[in-house]
């Protein structure tokens, strides 16, 4: 029998998925019942997840994109209507990050940042909406340095801010057909790529956990859990939203 937050029965999508935050995403997705379609830039990047979920007797499959590129885009949503011909959710979780100040932004960096975390989101979620079912769910992985600033993440909180705000307008667009739009803002989050900087700078970790109220990093499960929410059918009347997933670190 169906529980709160099931999703069984559902199909859902989600951009970078086939490591860090997007794995957990979509096993998180998977655990509530719902069917999870991964991409990555190349498609043998997002195979082993996918096969991970049809282990768990969940349909998957594994799909090229790279959110900057118009063409892959048609081709990844052709590939993906011929599969499932439909999807109840939209997660646009793939993105990047360059650090750098404003002495050493350069051309290349600021639009490699941009237009993936940022043009990327909006040009999917437009590829999506043939196939995006009425009453569906787009949830958007933005950032809190959407909201605040920092150092050294001057193309990053531009895009990412940039998220926030388009998510606000895509609720309005979107919300004619019941499709609500949401997003969620990480923190710091425990991945891999984190990790390796921890190594390198074991300091890192310490100025981190220090600066956010609750006394850890977030975990990538942290996130995938606000993700289902938005999902779900209890979140059906709540749209053009963001919820931190910081530990406190946005209270301040």
């Amino acid at each position: 029998m169906d529980g709160p937050f099931s999703l069984h029965g559902k199909r859902s999508l989600v951009t970078g998925g086939g490591r860090g935050i997007g794995r957990a995403i979509a096993l998180a997705l998977v655990g509530a019942g719902a069917d999870v379609a991964i991409t990555s830039r190349n498609a043998t990047d997002a195979e082993p997840v996918a096969r991970e979920i049809r282990a768990k007797d969940r349909r998957s499959v594994a799909l090229g994109l790279d959110v900057r590129s118009a063409a892959s885009i048609r081709a990844c949503f052709d590939a993906l209507t011929r599969e499932w011909g439909t999807i109840d959710i939209l997660v646009n979780n793939a993105g990047t990050n360059i650090p750098t100040d404003l002495v050493t932004l350069d051309e290349q960096g600021w639009d490699t940042v941009v237009d993936t975390d940022l043009k990327g989101v909006a040009f999917v979620t437009q590829a999506a909406l043939p196939i995006l079912r009425d009453g569906g769910r787009v949830i958007n992985v933005a950032s809190i340095y959407g909201v605040l600033g920092r150092v050294e993440r001057i193309a990053y909180s531009a895009a990412k801010g940039g998220v926030v705000t388009l998510t606000k307008s895509l609720a309005l667009e979107l919300a004619p057909r019941g499709i609500t739009v949401n997003a969620v803002g990480p923190s710091l989050i425990e991945t891999d790529l984190t990790r390796e900087r921890m190594r390198k700078d074991p300091g890192f970790r310490d100025v981190e956990v220090a600066r956010t109220p609750l006394k850890r990093l977030g975990t990538a499960e942290d996130v995938a859990g606000a993700v289902v929410y938005f999902a779900s059918t209890e979140a059906g009347f709540v749209t053009g939203q963001l919820l931190l997933v910081d530990g406190g670190t946005g209270a301040h």
